[in-house]
């Protein structure tokens, strides 16, 4: 799977916990422009759910990744169930100034390359700009081998279903 380096100045690197503070901001960008899909509004003090973040940096199995251009940070992304039989790119976020250009493609290419085997990755219906976007990735670096189907949210049950991609990448 070739990596598009188009996009200068772009690095992909596990965050560590000198980069808590820096992710914890994109994350609550992150969340905001996920309520409009997902609904919830800010915790009485502004902030978003967390237990995501935390786990990401905390709990075995889950990487967290910077994405940054130059010295911007201009993303995030949250991998799980690294072991486990399929990783789940849990959270995944590029700031709207940096998107359409390339970034987020390369970023995925490059935390997939990181992690290969078994993926798989969700989104909702009513993100548009998702539901393209992880069409593209997913031929991008599977081609046509690469299933979509809606599952049931946990513990949610009068919510619309998540839309899953699943993939696999060579070992």
């Amino acid at each position: 799977m070739p990596i598009d380096h188009s996009v200068p100045d772009l690095s992909v690197r596990l965050a560590t916990g000198a980069d808590y503070a820096t992710v914890e901001r994109l994350w609550l960008m992150f969340r905001h422009d996920m309520s409009e899909f997902q609904g919830g509004l800010p915790h009485p003090d502004g902030t978003f759910r967390s237990e995501r973040l935390h786990s990401a940096f905390h709990d075995p199995g889950w990487a967290p990744y910077l994405i940054t251009s130059g010295d911007h940070p201009v993303g995030l992304a949250f991998v799980r169930a690294l072991d486990g039989p399929a990783r789940v790119l849990n959270s995944f976020f590029v700031v709207r100034g940096a998107r359409r250009g390339g970034i987020g493609l390369r970023a995925v290419k490059e935390i997939v390359v990181r992690h290969p085997g078994n993926w798989e990755i969700a989104f909702q219906d009513a993100n548009v700009g998702a539901v393209a976007f992880w069409r593209r990735v997913a031929t991008e670096i599977a081609g046509d081998d690469w299933t979509e189907e809606r599952r049931p949210v946990p513990n949610l049950p009068n919510d619309p279903p998540d839309v899953w991609i699943s993939f696999k990448t060579a070992v």
